[in-house]
């Protein structure tokens, strides 16, 4: 190959495409590097390198085949703008954002992907060149599904970040007939993209928009507080095809495989922590589709004495321990106890103590919340179980630490048949010989059901901040 010919192979979208190819291998080994513990920090750096590099090849792209051309200075300011901007304000948000704030900012984050697809397809249906046949139609047919993936993405994220910062009532929202909107707005779609392609007028694409936010912001609406983890996990699916589908529109292969890896991966982790709810993973992601309202009243207040505990007294029952389970919740996440936490952790194991975390699938706001925070305080991760390997366990077990956990210890799930989470597997906490529970207050838990866990004659009630009450019984110890 002579120098003619090389320079001919390279041209810019030959090279940013090889570049994209290097980004989309980074990206596959950052989601194999986070799947494990001892890895993660080598996930992050592999994603961070894949975005750098697909960043640089699509300025690179872009200012390359603009050169030359009269809007070629005004693409490129607002492209070098857009970009600056973006960074600023990512980078201003990961610096002040708290633990607590982080999943409502993963849903914000998730509904700005789908407003891109939204202004992607409808820039793919305002400018078409060069298309005809049986390829314009394929082009439509992108459009129109793109922006219903982008609409649905937007408004459902938007919701859950909504609800996640408190701005909106966690409780379901129970339409009469919910069921046959979901259903009427699917088969509308089918219709619609069907007449689009044969006819595509403009109205048509706005009635589609009009109905993919509506029926994305139903769908969330009407997913209960409790399920919360499995919707950002969802909504995670949801901005991968959307992505995917404004890769097709653009032509760009990169955002078509990181898309797919995102909406698969998403879609995966979903399922997985339906299956570990005893959800239905098609009535989560159809929005409670087939779920009538509670019959129970669950959600009023539950009856039986209630006894009280203090530092003093929980240290001489950790002294006095073989075995220690602590189950933390969002209220851990909340009171940032997580640290003090770990050095009690430190302090009992010093002494003999056999010392576990019992983490459930769907603790916190967001999947692997609790594993996130423990890991920071660095709290050794042999000792951090899941749910289905610790359970069996609690009979044996002297003493369990709840701090912050509520409904994912609400032995409702697993003995009132009428209760709103039936069903739901949760942390056997009280087979143990003593229960602590860390709390606030008496208030019902995030899926707004009364804890009868909190009468239970080996429960005891320790008040307060969680974080000022561990270090009261550190203090003591």
């Amino acid at each position: 190959m002579n120098a003619a010919e090389a320079t001919t192979l390279l041209t810019p979208a030959s090279i940013a495409g090889a570049a994209y190819i290097v980004a989309a291998l980074l990206f596959i080994m950052s989601l194999a590097g986070l799947s494990r513990h001892d890895t993660a920090r080598a996930g992050v750096n592999y994603g961070i390198a894949g975005m750098t590099i697909a960043l640089v090849a699509t300025v690179y792209a872009t200012f390359a085949g603009a050169w030359g051309s009269p809007q070629a200075t005004t693409g490129l300011i607002l492209l070098v703008v857009a970009v600056l901007v973006g960074g600023a304000i990512g980078l201003w948000r990961a610096r002040i954002v708290a633990m607590t704030g982080m999943p409502e900012l993963i849903a914000l984050l998730h509904s700005f992907v789908g407003l891109a697809a939204v202004l992607v397809g409808w820039n793919g249906a305002l400018e078409v060149t060069g298309m005809s046949g049986a390829l314009l139609d394929i082009h439509h047919a992108e459009v129109f599904i793109g922006v219903f993936i982008g609409g649905v993405t937007f408004t459902g994220s938007i919701v859950a970040f909504l609800k996640l910062s408190a701005r909106m009532s966690s409780a379901p929202l129970m339409l009469p007939g919910k069921n046959v909107l979901n259903l009427g707005a699917l088969v509308a779609f089918v219709v619609l993209t069907v007449w689009y392609v044969i006819t595509p007028e403009l109205w048509l694409l706005v009635v589609v928009t009009a109905l993919a936010l509506a029926l994305g912001w139903h769908l969330v609406a009407s997913i209960g507080g409790g399920d919360m983890p499995v919707v950002i996990s969802m909504l995670n699916s949801y901005s991968g095809w959307a992505a995917a589908a404004a890769g097709f529109l653009l032509n760009n292969d990169l955002l078509i495989v990181t898309g797919a890896l995102v909406g698969s991966s998403g879609a995966y982790l979903s399922y997985i922590m339906c299956k570990a709810m005893n959800r239905s993973f098609i009535s989560v992601i159809a929005g409670g589709f087939g779920i009538a309202a509670p019959t129970s009243s669950g959600d009023g207040e539950a009856e039986g004495e209630i006894r009280e505990v203090n530092a003093e007294d929980a240290a001489d029952m950790l002294r006095e321990a073989a075995s220690v389970i602590i189950t933390p919740g969002y209220g851990m996440a909340v009171a940032q106890a997580q640290y003090p936490v770990a050095e009690l952790t430190s302090r009992l194991r010093e002494r003999g103590v056999e010392v576990r975390f019992g983490i459930h699938p769907v603790a916190g706001r967001l999947p692997g919340h609790m594993n996130v925070l423990l890991a920071e305080a660095k709290v050794p991760y042999d000792i951090v179980e899941e749910m289905d390997e610790i359970n069996d366990d609690f009979a044996a077990t002297s003493v369990v630490l709840v701090i912050g956990a509520n409904d994912t210890v609400n032995p409702s799930a697993a003995e009132d048949p009428g209760s709103p989470i039936a069903g739901m597997p949760v942390l056997r906490v009280w087979e143990a010989s003593n229960v602590i529970v860390f709390k606030r207050s008496m208030s019902a838990g995030y899926a707004g059901v009364a804890n009868p866990l909190f009468h239970r004659e080996n429960a005891q009630m320790l008040f307060g901040d969680a974080k000022q009450r561990v270090e009261d019984i550190l203090r003591t110890l």
